[in-house]
């Protein structure tokens, strides 16, 4: 028998793991601290119903959308800020939003509330849209590419290519972890918020992009998406990024020529 919250567990198997967001604190405050150009925008009238927008030094090229992880019950924008930088450094305008923490809001209200962010955020920055999100963040992002998306057409249109960085795409298993208690999670609604088990959008794009170190339920959430979609006619592919763990993975997001970065806001 599978121990699904051991299966999930991923600072538990990461030497150091406890300490690591104290650090994700401190090098977002200094980011922020930087002299870069931050505004704070509202998207909605709940407290948490905010965003980031992070501007590069000219016109951008387009808006890059990031969204945290967490397991929709932890973390905010503020421990994320420097992940901004090398989308920014491209030439991008990059928008960090938060959302409203589970139990106060289900899954499927929060994916409504990233469609709102976007759509706030997308009217500020004209150009293309590139979508990225890690954890419960790239299950967030990879909803906005299914048939149900919350996107209006227009916006729809303009989203080039979404990254989902070690996502969630099947949310079935979580309704056996202790975290449950908090998501709230029952079969139907585990199964409408699953990307893997929805139809994707007819301009579907999306990257599965997972580290080799890390935990193998997630491995396996990253390659039943493109698996699952294979059958449509969309892009879906699976990166699987060396030896990374769940969260060294990220650290590629502050370099302007790391793989990674480039899969987000690259050609």
């Amino acid at each position: 028998m599978t121990d699904w919250d051991d299966a999930y567990a991923n600072m538990a198997h990461i030497t150091g793991g406890d300490a690591l967001p104290d650090r994700w604190m401190a090098d977002a405050a200094a980011y922020r601290a930087s002299g870069v150009w931050i505004e704070e925008h509202a998207y909605g009238a709940d407290e948490r119903e905010l965003f980031d927008l992070v501007w590069p030094d000219g016109t951008p090229k387009g808006i890059a959308v990031f969204v945290h992880g967490g397991y929709w019950i932890q973390t905010d924008k503020s421990f994320w800020t420097d992940l901004a930088e090398g989308a920014r450094a491209s030439g991008w305008a990059v928008c960090l939003p938060q959302y409203t923490l589970a139990p106060d809001a289900r899954i499927a209200q929060i994916t409504q509330q990233i469609g709102r962010a976007i759509t706030v955020a997308a009217h500020m920055v004209a150009g293309p849209i590139r979508l990225a999100g890690h954890s419960a963040g790239g299950h967030l992002v990879a909803r906005m590419m299914c048939d149900d998306t919350p996107l209006f057409p227009d916006l729809n249109a303009r989203v080039d290519h979404c990254l989902s960085i070690s996502g969630l795409h099947d949310l079935r298993p979580l309704m056996r972890t202790k975290m449950n208690a908090k998501l709230q999670l029952d079969p139907p609604e585990a199964a409408r918020e699953s990307a893997a088990l929805r139809t994707p959008h007819p301009r579907a794009n999306i990257t599965a992009w997972v580290g080799g170190g890390e935990r193998p339920e997630f491995i396996r959430q990253a390659r039943m998406l493109p698996l699952m979609w294979a059958g449509f006619d969309v892009t879906a592919r699976l990166v699987l990024d060396g030896e990374h763990n769940h969260f060294s993975l990220l650290d590629g997001l502050k370099d302007k020529d790391s793989a990674i970065t480039n899969a987000f806001v690259g050609v």
